[in-house]
């Protein structure tokens, strides 16, 4: 069965393989991997990205949602990616990644609700007590975003190739009560589809 969360504008739906071409434009672009270790930053990383992604879709019991962000209207585009992955986190809890095509940074409000979506499928769908995240110090949009959820700040061991950078990993979680009583559940109401 094929994963979908609605949203006003858009789709997050498990991915398939006609994805992979606007998934690997916005993978290659330098924008996208200034905050990745430079291992990361390989030509053919996206696409062995999306045949995990996929590999996930198909597990049983499923504990990963890595999911394709598309535009409900035409033309349909691939915008990004966003899950919650359970595996490795602690009972009850899920990091949250949400990963824009550089051309959709800071406009519109997209990140705000797609991870408002993935948060109500966290929390209600999911059952889940704590969502986490993480990020460098440096993106700025990221600290925001959380921000803007009620998340607290987190002590976290910041990884060698950040140091070198000048930078630091900030781990972030939101838990349940955090959010029910967040402005932006109240603003909006919790209602994405799953």
């Amino acid at each position: 069965m094929t994963m979908e969360i609605q949203t006003e504008r858009f789709l997050l739906r498990d991915f398939v393989d006609g994805d992979i071409a606007q998934f690997e434009a916005y993978h290659n672009d330098p924008r996208s991997q200034e905050f990745h270790d430079a291992g990361e930053a390989r030509p053919e990383r996206p696409r062995e990205l999306v045949t995990r992604f996929q590999a996930w879709a198909a597990e049983q019991p499923r504990r990963n949602y890595q999911l394709a962000i598309v535009q409900r209207k035409s033309p349909h585009a691939l915008i990004g990616c966003a899950g919650l992955r359970e595996v490795n986190a602690p009972s009850g809890s899920a990091e949250l990644g949400v990963e824009l095509a550089p051309w959709y940074w800071g406009r519109y409000g997209y990140a705000i609700e797609v991870t408002r979506a993935l948060v109500e499928f966290g929390f209600g769908i999911l059952d889940l007590r704590k969502i986490g995240g993480r990020t460098v110090s440096a993106n700025s949009r990221i600290a925001r975003l959380a921000d803007a959820f009620g998340a607290t700040a987190v002590a976290s061991r910041t990884p060698e190739w950040m140091v070198i950078k000048g930078w630091t990993e900030i781990e972030w979680q939101l838990t349940r009560e955090q959010w029910e009583g967040g402005r932006l559940a109240k603003r909006y109401g919790r209602r994405a589809n799953a």
